[in-house]
């Protein structure tokens, strides 16, 4: 009893991974065929061709884990300018002669950490 309880919900969550992966692909070309919908409203004829081409490259290459890797990559890249822009913000407050510069540093990196907290909110 006790097995097949475990293999019950063992299966249930990898088919549910499943399920998940593909409704990532789905909502991706949901997000793009909007996109498209709002490029024609706006007569962006440029952009909807390019959508159009994306559109078609997600359907026909759309896998979980190239998402998911892309995502990370993103991710961490974001990371890596949030690091620059403390480094960069730190060595100007170390200077302390300017409060403008200092000043401005502190926006850009309060900028970053937004970027990276709304990447990090994005399922792909």
């Amino acid at each position: 009893m006790k097995y097949q309880v475990l293999l019950g919900i063992a299966l249930l969550s990898v088919s549910g991974s499943l399920l998940a992966a593909e409704a990532l692909c789905q909502q991706k070309e949901q997000d793009i065929q909007h996109e498209i919908e709002m490029a024609q409203k706006h007569n962006n004829q440029r952009r909807v061709n390019g959508l159009e081409r994306a559109l078609t490259e997600v359907r026909a290459d759309c896998s979980d884990k190239k998402l998911e890797a892309a995502h990370l990559e993103r991710i961490n890249a974001q990371k890596q300018s949030v690091a620059e822009r403390e480094h960069a913000l730190r060595e100007e407050r170390d200077k302390g002669d300017d409060r403008e510069k200092i000043a401005k540093r502190e926006q850009k990196l309060d900028e970053a950490r937004r970027e990276l907290k709304k990447l990090q909110a994005e399922p792909y």
